[in-house]
């Protein structure tokens, strides 16, 4: 609900209050920041700090933001050239979202400001802000990319990075591993905790008291905020007058219905995550990516053994191979006879099929790797009747 923005466009609390008078059943309002209070900043506060950071720069600038939000990038594009320095688009969405902006009149470009990357790189280094992608540590974004030093765009000693946006709740590692990366080629990081160069685009408590009191709503489903959010957004919607009943806190797959103007809870699905795999989708699940974890962290153990069901005899093996948990073969010497005394014994207690054989080797490899090693492979035991 920004007062002054950028492109003119103010919030019609007018509408909101036309909308209120005519009565609102329900109002799902943003509450991610619910739980701060007084108002959101300008927009155009932050732009003196990006003008007065690039000015600062010895070397190479490179801003980072969300690549649908085109007011930073007006300002990062405006700062620019009132420092004498051509801008570059780099990351594909980035491009592509900005091109549209520009087409449709939303980004005013000046004149000669932007050049594409392979100019830019000719470019002296005290001339050029490249705006790029990965403000949130994505790992294949292109700032990422340049902390690992894969990407075109070299970053070193003398270079100003700029991440000019909050950091999403259960981002933080991977901001703050982009970050160091970053510090430890020498840039100069320059980020919302040591300087104004992101404000939220999200309302804060003072902005949804407004809104709650101009619209007056019967009834509230806070939305867009973790659980904390959720229920600071409520509890200000009661401040308001709101019965406390008529404010609903939800998650993913809450069922609310909508009836005479009362809304209630009346179920929940079961809802999660639809995974991508390569060309499927869809078909992989929570327990196949457990098994990819357990993998990936604590190896893979497979015992194949031929034995004599009716009697408990071993006749071939026990082979064990491992990948992921040890190199030398002769670490399983001490668990071989414990298998195959294990196998003896289950035999005399009545086993008699390969599934409860199986089992046994399972519970026997596992109890060892657990006591001697500490580790919990994927163990996945082979037993064969001979």
């Amino acid at each position: 609900m920004d007062q002054l923005p950028l492109d003119g466009r103010i919030t019609d609390l007018r509408a909101f209050a036309r909308l209120g008078e005519e009565g609102v059943d329900i109002f799902l309002p943003d509450s991610t920041n619910a739980d701060v209070p007084g108002f959101t900043a300008l927009e155009r506060d932050i732009g003196p700090v990006l003008e007065n950071v690039i000015a600062k720069a010895k070397r190479r600038v490179i801003v980072a933001s969300f690549s649908s939000h085109v007011h930073r990038v007006q300002q990062v594009l405006d700062a620019a050239a009132a420092n004498g320095r051509r801008v570059a688009l780099v990351g594909r969405s980035m491009l592509r979202n900005m091109t549209i902006a520009a087409d449709l009149g939303y980004l005013r470009v000046p004149e000669g400001v932007l050049v594409d990357l392979k100019r830019a790189l000719d470019l002296p280094d005290d001339r050029v802000v490249y705006m790029s992608t990965g403000s949130q540590g994505e790992p294949m974004a292109v700032l990422a990319r340049m902390a690992s030093q894969d990407h075109q765009i070299e970053v070193g000693d003398g270079d100003t990075v700029i991440l000019a946006s909050s950091l999403i709740p259960g981002n933080e590692n991977a901001v703050y591993r982009v970050i160091n990366g970053l510090t430890k080629l020498g840039a100069t990081v320059v980020h919302r905790g040591n300087a104004r160069v992101h404000v939220s685009g999200h309302a804060a408590a003072g902005e949804l008291l407004y809104c709650y009191n101009i619209v007056k709503p019967r009834n509230v489903l806070p939305v867009h905020g973790e659980a904390r959010h959720l229920v600071a957004s409520a509890a200000l919607a009661i401040d308001t007058g709101v019965a406390p009943e008529q404010a609903l806190i939800g998650e993913n797959g809450t069922v609310v219905d909508l009836v005479d103007g009362v809304a209630k809870i009346v179920g929940q699905l079961d809802l999660g995550y639809v995974y991508v795999d390569g060309s499927t989708v869809g078909e992989i699940t929570d327990a196949d990516l457990k098994d990819r974890r357990i993998l990936a962290e604590e190896g893979f153990i497979s015992i194949f053994v031929a034995i004599d069901t009716q009697t408990g005899r071993v006749i071939v093996g026990p082979e064990i191979q491992a990948r992921g948990f040890a190199e030398d073969e002769s670490v399983f010497d001490d668990v071989r006879p414990q298998i195959v005394a294990a196998i003896a014994e289950a035999a005399q207690n009545g086993t008699r099929d390969q599934r409860g054989f199986s089992q046994v080797v399972r519970r026997t490899v596992g109890r060892w790797v657990n006591t001697q090693h500490r580790r919990r492979p994927m163990i996945i035991p082979v037993v064969i009747e001979a």
